[in-house]
Formats: structure tokens, C-alpha cells, sequence
């Protein structure tokens, strides 16, 4: 599985940005996927996945404390695609976003090892 992340930018507080992670590969539905950051002298963090329920079309979503409420994960399985919507940016979101994916396992994942494919990191930063 390679990842491809894309998306990030500069953009005021208050702004907005929507990151993509392509995904290469079959059965990509039935891949977890997250989304961590790392800003500078900080260590890689979880802030998002979205994880197959197995058996369905179903999947449930997690969040970092730090994000709920302003940003949203999603995928679109017909193009091995997901995202990150974040609304409501602070200085304090700025870092690079990496994208990551495991096979399916039916418990979320929210640490940097359990996750066996990255992509390469797409830089945000906020300016007050």
C-alpha cells in the first residue's frame, strides 16, 4: 500500500483546509486509516482514523481531544481516498499531517506503531 498525501497549506486562524490521502492497492475499504501530525521538537500524534466495522459498509470514526468538533475524517472507497476537513484552525494545529493505514482489525488505532503504511507528510501552518 503507498499513501500520497496532498493538501496543506498556509492559512489564517479561523481558516479552513481539507487534506487528501490517496491510497494505491486493492481492498481499500477494508483498510483503517488515520491521520497524525507532528509539529517541530514534538513527537507524532494521533488525530483522526476511521476504521472499517467489518462485514458492512460501516465505519466509525475517532478523534483526538484536540480536534472534536472541528475536524471531520471521511473516505470515499470508489476512489481510495480519505480526508481530513478542518475547520476552525488554530496556530496550535500547525505541523506536518501524515496519512496512515493498517489492515482492518477491528480496534481503533491511535498510536504511531500500530500502523504499518505512511505516507510522506504535507505541511499546515496557521498564522495568528
Amino acid at each position: 500500500v503507498q499513501l500520497q498525501a496532498s493538501g496543506g497549506g498556509l492559512v489564517q486562524a479561523g481558516g479552513s483546509l481539507r487534506l487528501s490521502c490517496a491510497a494505491s492497492g486493492r481492498s481499500f475499504r477494508a483498510y483503517d486509516m488515520g491521520w497524525f501530525r507532528q509539529a517541530p521538537g514534538k513527537e507524532r500524534e494521533f488525530v483522526a482514523a476511521i476504521n472499517w466495522s467489518g462485514g458492512s459498509t460501516y465505519y466509525r470514526t475517532y478523534y483526538a481531544d484536540s480536534v472534536k468538533g472541528r475536524f471531520t475524517i471521511s473516505r470515499d472507497n470508489a476512489k481510495n481516498t480519505v480526508y481530513l476537513q478542518m475547520n476552525s484552525l488554530n496556530p496550535e494545529d500547525t505541523a506536518v499531517y501524515y496519512c496512515a493505514s493498517r489492515y482492518y482489525s477491528g480496534v481503533v488505532a491511535k498510536s504511531v506503531g500500530e500502523y504499518d503504511y505512511w505516507g510522506q507528510g504535507t505541511q499546515v501552518t496557521v498564522s495568528s
